[in-house]
């Protein structure tokens, strides 16, 4: 699959772009600066990983599924500059919307989730899921590290969920149906717990790992 991600030269970015294009992905990443993009595209390819650079306009035409990766500051205007590029296409938004620099609290934004913002942004018709919000970019840019968390999934379209799910499955870890997209409120306000948890215990990437799920076992 061409996977554009928008927001790809970023610790979480790159690591997921480098992860995906290992098991045989194509990976598209975009910048607000292409020259940016292009320069880590070539840091990440190699050992037959096909990775590309461009801005986001260019990444979200680019992919098959687009992944949204930006600070939540930065979240509404990226959305605006490819809702054309993405019109149709399944958003994969991993957008968790801290405050730095308190982000270890649980910040609330005017849309409840930045899942549920970017889907009234883009409209029905360009379904989003909200995902992978409590990975760590540091366990997965190391090739070596094996995962070990489960991974929730938020979205109302059916295919946008399975796409996701798909994809994180790809990563090697267990990829849980959350329910509905306005459950990605739950999702994105559990990354600030998380990053405390790191702090606290001095810990490279807290996860969360679900229990008695006789029938997730078996996928």
């Amino acid at each position: 699959m061409r996977i554009g991600i928008v927001g790809g030269t970023g610790k979480l970015g790159s690591a997921l772009a480098m992860r995906w294009a290992r098991v045989g992905h194509t990976i598209a990443i975009g910048s607000r600066d292409p020259t940016k993009a292009r320069a880590r595209a070539a840091e990440l390819a190699g050992e037959g990983r096909v990775i590309e650079g461009g801005d986001y306009v260019w990444s979200a035409r680019e992919g098959e599924v687009v992944l949204l990766t930006v600070p939540y500051e930065a979240h509404a205007d990226a959305l605006r500059a490819i809702v054309e590029a993405v019109a149709g296409k399944v958003l994969i938004d991993v957008t968790v919307p801290l405050k730095p620099p308190r982000v270890s609290r649980v910040q609330l934004p005017p849309g409840q989730a930045a899942a549920l913002e970017a889907q009234t942004l883009l409209g029905a018709a360009t379904p989003v899921a909200a995902t992978l919000h409590h990975v760590s970019a540091t366990h997965l840019a190391d090739p070596s590290h094996r995962l070990e968390c489960d991974v929730l999934v938020a979205a109302d379209d059916a295919r946008a969920k399975a796409t996701a799910m798909g994809l994180v499955r790809d990563l090697g870890v267990r990829a849980l149906d959350a329910g509905p997209l306005v459950n990605a409120i739950a999702l994105e306000s559990l990354t600030p717990v998380l990053i405390h948890l790191n702090r606290t215990y001095k810990s490279q990437g807290a996860g969360i790992v679900f229990t008695d799920l006789s029938e997730a076992k078996q996928r």
